[in-house]
């Protein structure tokens, strides 16, 4: 492959970079460390039978989140020499052509388009602490009452019911907080990589770990609140999340199903913030030497200690001691574990406002960790294949989140338009651009020569073994498994189909999508235009 036709440094710009190698793996620990770690995971492995969840996730980590992520730091790391930083131009100096553009496209919509709908939950976090600490979610001991705050607080009831909210709490209403978390999440990306987003991460991360740690001990140490109830004890709660089988259906009927076994890969892709485009945005401000390979399996360490023995040990655990099995075998939606279960369970604790404010300050702190890492390839984008300042790019970024965020809060009744923006997004194109990461990277790239990248500066030793799983076995898992999950999805039980086909609003949701993948495929087809002109201008300059 004619890799180097288009090596060509795009700007004349400074080039940024991380300020210390202890920054650079914050950062990534930091994009992927979010509200899946603490929420999601431990959502997951109770809808899917607990221990059951946990062989596909532990399969989909090693065959598919640690060589993905050492796939994204090797081929971000390599584009960086090569004078890019943004998805689309890495992907096009190891492949120039139109798929490879087409890659860059997802590359840039996937994490803008997360961050429109994932800002707003971020809003909820900041919110929830909030009111803890100033006593306003202090809501008794009826479950209903936390439904009913919740409904009413994200608008689920009505279109317009979020902003709705602003009459009914002031300001401690989502719309406001949505406010403060976009100002927060833009001022930290235009003060750049050094002074924004690793500032950020290098106290954050640790604050974090420190509250999540205080939460878990009070957890841990719950014993059986209730003597009526001895069989709701914390040694019963950690059986629930980790043992097989707790629930009707058999231990090996639960591992048939397709979506367990993507919902366990999407999970993967969450938790280690790979398959985003993320990861090769912020590896390509590394220098040519830097150990990608130790900083790739650091971050992903520190990663997983936050999701299993932080997230898991914490969500589970109290919401079986003090509410049964029940409540969490049957949740009502994606956000009822988090935003109403764990809420119940805070005031039946002790000081459980001190807790509470703990649990829902360190969901924001990851939440914004994760933001800002879904608007820097976008930024890279911008600056480097328009040729934008750092104001002008933040500033059209900003517009366009601003506008997709209004869509996603407006249209908020049953959180429709999320749920589609999570599908189509989250899902589908999540799968299509890590497909085609390990493609590039063990078929055009090539294993051999990306391994020579990944191991350049390395403090440890890859196994050669995980050139086979990148180049056979990661593409094969992705195929097979995506495919069986589309069989279901748009097939057996075409349920976002027959909503699309029903609901309005859901309708308006893929027009809206459709719109943003247009827009970013003109800012991505007008950057390879200039980069071509910069190309044949340095092949003039240099006979």
């Amino acid at each position: 492959m004619a890799s180097g036709s288009v090596a060509v440094q795009p700007t004349i710009r400074p080039r940024e970079s991380w300020g210390t190698r202890l920054g650079v793996i914050v950062a990534v620990m930091g994009s992927a460390v979010g509200l899946g770690n603490f929420l999601r995971f431990p959502g997951l492995a109770a809808k899917y039978d607990g221990g059951a969840f946990m062989i596909p996730y532990m399969i989909a980590l090693l065959l598919l989140g640690l060589p993905i992520a050492w796939v994204e730091w090797a081929m971000g790391r390599y584009g960086g020499t090569k004078g890019f930083n943004s998805a689309a131009g890495i992907y096009r100096a190891i492949w120039p052509s139109r798929i490879s553009t087409a890659a860059g496209v997802l590359a840039m919509v996937i994490p803008v388009v997360i961050y429109m709908y994932y800002v707003y939950v971020e809003a909820w976090c900041l919110a929830y602490a909030f009111r803890y600490l100033t006593g306003g979610m202090n809501l008794g001991l009826d479950p209903a009452e936390y439904d009913k705050f919740f409904a009413e607080f994200a608008g689920l009831q009505e279109n317009g019911g979020a902003f709705s909210s602003v009459v009914h709490f002031g300001l401690g209403s989502a719309a406001f907080f949505l406010v403060v978390c976009f100002l927060i999440n833009f001022y930290l990306i235009y003060r750049g990589l050094q002074k924004g987003i690793e500032w950020f991460c290098k106290w954050a991360m640790p604050t974090l770990i420190v509250c999540a740690v205080i939460v878990l001990i009070r957890v841990l140490t719950l014993g059986t609140p209730d003597p009526s109830k001895p069989d709701q004890n914390v040694l019963n709660g950690l059986g629930f999340m980790w043992n097989p089988s707790t629930k009707s259906q058999s231990f090996w009927e639960a591992l048939a199903n397709p979506q367990m076994w993507l919902e366990a890969a999407g999970q993967i892709f969450f938790s280690l913030s790979v398959g985003f485009g993320i990861i090769v945005t912020y590896a390509s401000y590394l220098k040519r030497d830097d150990d990608i390979a130790l900083s790739s399996v650091t971050s992903a360490a520190g990663n997983e200690f936050c999701e299993v023995a932080l997230g898991g040990l914490i969500t589970i655990p109290a919401a079986f001691v003090f509410l049964g099995p029940e409540v969490i075998e049957n949740p009502k939606g994606t956000f009822e574990l988090g935003f109403v279960t764990l809420p119940n369970v805070f005031n039946h604790m002790i000081f459980g406002w001190l807790f509470g404010f703990l649990f829902f300050f360190l969901l924001f702190l990851a939440a914004v960790t994760s933001s800002l890492s879904m608007l820097q390839p976008a930024i890279a984008l911008l600056e480097e294949g328009l040729g934008l300042g750092r104001k002008a790019s933040v500033a059209i970024l900003s517009f366009v989140t601003a506008v997709g965020s209004f869509f996603v809060v407006y249209f908020s009744k049953n959180l429709i338009v999320m749920e589609m923006f999570d599908f189509w997004v989250g899902n589908v194109a999540l799968y299509l651009l890590a497909t085609f990461q390990v493609i590039l990277f063990g078929w055009v790239l090539g294993v051999d020569r990306g391994f020579e990248e990944l191991r350049r500066g390395a403090e440890i030793h890859i196994p050669q073994f995980f050139k086979f799983v990148i180049k056979y076995i990661s593409p094969l898992y992705l195929l097979v498994v995506f495919g069986a999950w589309c069989y279901q999805e748009f097939w057996a039980q075409p349920r976002i189909l027959l909503k699309i086909a029903t609901e309005p609003v859901a309708q308006a949701a893929v027009g809206f999508l459709i719109l943003v993948i247009m827009l970013f495929a003109i800012l991505v087809t007008q950057s390879v235009r200039r980069w071509e002109r910069l190309k044949q201008l340095q092949q003039e300059v240099v006979p």
